[in-house]
């Protein structure tokens, strides 16, 4: 007899779950907490669950709506059971799981529906494909509806079923089990069902198939492509919304990942696409439309070059779809002068502690889409508007967070994007088709007309330089005036497209500086001071553009320039100070030493001062205060003494306290650990301020410091995460290169770090981020051997065998391989006698990695210690002595003066005169194995 509930127990059961979902009374919800928490113990609470979450029928006494929470409740809930202990469920409750769920999705409810599909796809990714063999077939027997008793609901359920296992185990189904894969069934079925006569079924069965089509597409989906292709295209003409959605999502997928199978259809997929994307009173489908257009524009294949011909009927779409639609316009007309009203904390986004990188320069209010498409969310060919998945959570409830529509990858980026793309890649026919569409609506008297000109514009710039070049004199003013424009969006989105014209600006000379670079300049920095924040903003971001393409070009408005940037202090709320701070760490990072003149030192120098009192050491706006001190630091070298020593001990102190929480943190809570970012920026201030400073002040600091410096790197240079680990050897070569004396009695305890770091299992995990932290580690180890000397010879065996394995592996980046030789010879200096014995060991790939390296200081000393070490052990370099001799006569002539004696020069002579020794009579004949040129070299450079 199967399994039946009791009565009580039921009831019981369901006001629990109910209540659990009661937030206006706390007092029920945390009993029905506990309730539940003991009613896991029950050997049948999973059925229980089951039974509840398939019953339509109420006996409870509960009212219809409690008892569909209730319901809702208990399906949450036997998902997170199935997840969290899927294997300790007793089989005899498996099974009537398994026998009982799928009931379910024929539910009137849809949310009830989703909710089953969640349990039974969790049942299936916890117990595998082969441990549920029928729930394909089942799901799939309902959709087909084979014997006749199916209703369009339980089709509807059965497909969002499928649907979410294609997503939870697409790479699973196309795994092969015995004979076949399991997609290969199911294949044929969804393109059949896409033919249904139910327009949500057909829409699904697209999605399932989509599932397959992302990154990396399956392997099934591949072979049978022939099939599916032209059953997507038969789509092309369907009635229903939702399923040309889907395919519009094909065709962008296919875009992405199989172009060249879209280069014979290209005619009929621009035609449809362009149909799809004019359709804007569906701006779903008109973005998935566009989509196409941004991936076969990204495609560096054939696909891109068969736009070509029809850039005539794209470009005029996209730039249509770039102007704002009614329900922005109504938006954005509301934007107000708000720089004066305080900054919500929904306002502020996180900020996070990242390594300086070149940034794409695209407007976040406007566009936000890099020509590159970095910023752009993966294509998604498979969700659902009514996919509620809440996994872990409760029943939906309205989002308590305000949602910013300027955020969202919508029609308007997309398009924009693409356009950008396109005009990259063909030029000068994207301009000639943009032009006259740009130059009426520059002058249109509507403003988002207006604005959309403007946004092409500086899409096209990069690809289409030299065609605007003769229009900019006419076109930078008018742009400057726009700065003006009554519309903020309209500030905002000039900004951005002035920023992108200003290495034409700064190219020109004096004169043309005066009449266009200058008033681009002064434009940007007086929008940074605007009444509406978002023009702030979007004025800071472009200024950051403009620093970097201007370069040193910027030095002699340096002063205009901080001025600004004081004013700015002033007045930023706590969201646009993080822009601020990027405005001048770039103009220190370009200006550089031109920041240290005193009377700009008194004026910048103040004001992050005065922030830096005011932040506390908890707020995440460290972060950025923090990154940008350090770039100043750098800038202002020793001219930033008189602020270094508060900033140097607040940073310790940052780092004592964020390395005492992580010690008393509870392991198991992820909620009670410190913010690592803490700990890079303080390492990363630390260090800049030690480099900045004469070595007498940075040692002071150092010496003075509370609790010691070195004792707290020692713990950073062990933490679990690698970025900080990463600052932390590189604090430590800094250390080693500017305050040797002072580190000089850690290294015991610092060195065995060290070589436990030069370890390539470590890289297992985010191999990325890891090598980042050998390298540094293979860095700091050759600038301490270069001080260290002899006195590195406890721990030469220990080393040469990591840096050997590291030398040795190719499949690390080269840069690693680099690093690693370029820490041996350095060794060698101090430790040429220990190292000899190994040499026939090490030499090849020495030498393999040494030669893509450029010659420096750092492969100059590597040579120079490599040098001494083939002296004591000439007879282990026979094999490839030519290679050396090849690398000596590659080296400038004035390199090798420069360095004098901290270079090879000398040893390099001692060991040519070593081997004419060796060789003798024979020595000129062995010397034309070399190319005639590096011979000539070689005899040139070298007394021997």
């Amino acid at each position: 007899m199967a399994w039946q509930p009791q009565p009580e127990p039921l009831a019981q059961l369901a006001q629990y779950l109910r209540d659990s979902l009661s937030g206006h009374d706390p007092t029920a919800q945390k009993k029905a907490e506990i309730m539940l928490r003991q009613a896991k113990q029950n050997p049948d609470f999973n059925n229980y669950l089951t039974y509840l979450c398939v019953t339509t029928s109420n006996s409870t006494g509960l009212t219809q709506d409690s008892w569909h929470a209730a319901r809702s409740a208990a399906a949450i809930v036997l998902k997170n059971s199935v997840k969290s202990s899927f294997n300790s469920i007793n089989p005899a409750s498996r099974d009537y799981i398994k026998s009982t769920i799928t009931s379910g999705l024929q539910d009137a409810n849809p949310q009830i529906r989703s909710y089953v599909g969640n349990v039974i796809t969790e049942i299936v990714r916890q117990g595998k494909i082969t441990g549920w063999p029928d729930a394909l077939p089942n799901l799939v027997a309902m959709v087909e509806n084979a014997g006749g008793q199916a209703t369009p609901e339980a089709q509807d359920g059965s497909m969002g079923a499928i649907f979410k296992i294609c997503e939870d185990n697409r790479k699973a189904l196309d795994s092969h089990y015995e004979t076949q894969r399991p997609l290969a069934y199911l294949l044929p079925k969804l393109l059949t069902f896409t033919a249904s006569t139910n327009h949500k079924v057909r829409s699904k069965a697209l999605a399932c198939i989509n599932v397959f089509f992302a990154d990396p597409i399956a392997v099934t989906v591949r072979e049978n492509i022939v099939s599916i292709l032209p059953r997507i295209v038969q789509l092309t003409g369907d009635e229903n919304e939702d399923v040309r959605r889907f395919v519009c999502r094909t065709f962008a997928l296919m875009a992405d990942g199989m172009p060249d199978a879209l280069v014979q259809h290209i005619d009929g997929i621009v035609s449809y696409s362009l149909s799809q994307q004019r359709q804007q009173a569906s701006p779903e489908l008109a973005l998935d439309a566009a989509e196409f257009f941004f991936e076969a524009s990204n495609n560096t294949g054939s696909l891109r070059t068969a736009l070509g011909p029809h850039l005539h009927n794209i470009v005029p779409v996209l730039l249509d779809c770039m102007v704002f639609g009614e329900d922005d316009q109504l938006r954005l007309e509301g934007d107000e002068d708000d720089a004066d009203a305080d900054d919500e904390a929904k306002d502020i986004k996180p900020s996070f502690a990242t390594a300086k990188v070149t940034r794409s320069g695209v407007p976040s209010t406007s566009t936000s889409q890099a020509p590159n498409g970095q910023d752009k969310p993966a294509v998604n060919g498979y969700a659902y508007e009514d996919d509620d998945d809440l996994s872990d959570g409760e029943i939906e409830e309205d989002d308590e967070f305000d949602f910013d529509p300027e955020d969202e990858w919508n029609l308007r980026k997309c398009s924009a994007a693409a356009l950008d793309s396109l005009a990259t890649y063909f030029g000068r026919p994207v301009f000639e088709v943009s032009l006259p569409w740009m130059q009426e609506n520059l002058q249109n008297k509507d403003w988002q007309n207006r604005e959309a000109a403007v946004l092409a514009l500086g899409a096209i710039a990069p690809g289409c330089s030299q065609d605007i070049e003769p229009h900019l004199p006419n076109l930078v003013p008018y742009m400057i005036s726009l700065l003006s424009d009554q519309q903020p969006v309209v500030r905002q989105i000039t900004c951005w497209t002035l920023a992108r014209f200003v290495g034409w600006a700064a190219k020109l000379d004096d004169a043309g500086k005066k009449q266009f670079f200058e008033p681009i300049v002064g434009g940007i920095l007086q929008r940074m001071l605007d009444k509406n924040k978002k023009t702030q903003e979007s004025a800071a971001s472009a200024f950051v553009v403009l620093e970097e393409a201007a370069n040193a070009q910027l030095t002699p408005y340096c002063q205009e320039i901080i001025q600004q940037f004081v004013k700015c202090f002033e007045q930023y709320q706590d969201k646009n100070i993080y822009s601020l701070y990027d405005c001048v760490q770039t103009l220190a990072e370009y200006a550089g030493p031109t920041l240290a003149q005193p009377e700009l030192v008194n004026l910048l120098m103040p004001a992050l001062i005065g922030r830096w009192q005011k932040v506390q050491d908890q707020s995440r706006e460290m972060f950025p205060l923090l990154e940008c001190l350090a770039f100043v630091a750098t800038a202002l070298g020793s001219s930033f003494a008189p602020f270094a020593q508060p900033l140097f001990h607040r940073c310790i102190g940052i780092l004592h306290a964020n390395l005492a929480q992580s010690v008393n943190a509870p392991s198991a809570s992820r909620f009670d650990q410190p913010d690592k970012d803490f700990l890079v920026t303080s390492l990363d201030l630390l260090s800049s301020i030690i480099q900045a400073l004469e070595e007498p002040q940075s040692r002071e600091l150092a010496t003075t410091a509370q609790p010691n410096m070195f004792e707290l790197l020692s713990l950073c240079m062990q933490d679990a995460s690698n970025d900080v680990r990463q600052s932390a050897y590189a604090l430590l070569g800094d250390c080693a290169i500017c305050i040797f004396a002072q580190l000089q009695p850690h290294l015991p305890v610092l060195i065995e770090i060290l070589i436990s770091q030069l370890d390539l299992t470590q890289a297992q995990e985010d191999p990325e981020t890891a090598f980042r932290v050998i390298n540094n580690a293979c860095w700091s180890c050759g600038e301490i051997a270069m001080r260290q000397g002899p006195g590195m010879a406890p721990y030469i065996d220990k080393l040469l065998g990591k840096l050997a394995v590291i030398m040795f592996n190719g499949s690390v980046p080269e840069s690693l391989n680099e690093n690693a030789a370029i820490a041996l010879g350095r060794l060698g200096i101090g430790c040429h006698e220990q190292l000899a014995p190994h040499l026939n060991n090490f030499a090849i790939p020495f030498l393999k990695s040494m030669q893509k390296v450029s010659w420096t200081d750092e492969k100059g000393h590597a040579y120079k210690g490599f040098s001494q070490v083939v002296l004591d052990n000439p007879e282990a370099l026979q094999d490839v002595l030519l290679d050396f001799f090849s690398e000596m006569a590659n080296a400038p002539g004035i390199f090798l003066t420069s360095m004098q004696e901290a270079g090879p020069l000398q040893n390099f002579e001692r060991v040519l005169a070593q081997y004419k020794t060796m060789i003798g009579a024979g020595w000129d004949n062995y010397l034309h194995n070399l190319p005639p040129p590096q011979e000539q070299a070689l005899r040139q450079l070298y007394a021997f």
